[in-house]
């Protein structure tokens, strides 16, 4: 199975924290060697900007996701063998 993540880059999303998000999550997946076995994309808005910064993982929609949670997500959610 492949992991994918899909990050808001809507201006809302984008100014509240998704610029750092994907530095981190970028950075997760790199320290793992794992950047190639997972599909990384942005979105342009996901239509809940008032929970954002919005980042989905495998399919689970996560809210208010910041640089101090973002690797425990990755850490739960991502499948890896």
């Amino acid at each position: 199975m492949e992991n994918s993540i899909k990050i808001c880059m809507g201006s809302s999303c984008y100014s509240r924290g998704n610029q750092e998000n994907l530095e981190h999550i970028e950075r997760y997946l790199s320290e793992r060697q794992i950047d190639c076995s997972v599909d990384l994309r942005g979105s342009r808005c996901e239509g809940l900007c008032s929970e954002g910064p919005i980042v989905e993982i495998n399919g689970q929609i996560h809210g208010g996701v910041n640089a101090d949670t973002i690797e425990q997500l990755l850490d739960q959610q991502l499948i890896l063998q």
